[in-house]
């Protein structure tokens, strides 16, 4: 059977969650992450990541990608292959892209729900 649910009230397996960027990708600062779990599914996982001001390197896997929409605050993406970035602010979406390979710049405080699927 399939089932609905409301964000917040589904199948979530963990709490808010608490971590740092893994010091060999930290490119200024070393800020703070909270995730908070919404939903979680065998190839889905969705809820609200919020994170402070700096920068750090991300390597996406070629089967996960990510839908975010930006609650507070603004982030840059640098793509390292184009050497372009994204801005993104609050009442913005945004994806990132399977494979992608660049750095998340935090400028001002973030809130964000997020949509992160593996294929």
């Amino acid at each position: 059977m399939t089932q609905l649910y409301i964000a917040g009230q589904g199948p979530a397996t963990s709490d808010t969650t608490l971590d740092y960027p893994r010091p060999d990708r930290l490119v200024h600062g070393n800020p703070k992450r909270l995730t908070q779990s919404l939903y979680e599914h065998t190839n889905m996982n969705a809820g609200i990541w919020q994170c402070e001001v700096g920068t750090w390197n991300i390597v996406f896997a070629a089967n996960k990608q990510e839908f975010f929409h930006v609650l507070e605050g603004i982030v840059r993406i640098h793509d390292a292959n184009t050497q372009s970035f994204i801005e993104v602010k609050a009442g913005d979406a945004g994806v990132i892209p399977p494979g992608f390979v660049g750095t998340f710049e935090v400028i001002a405080a973030v809130k964000k729900y997020f949509v992160v699927v593996d294929a």
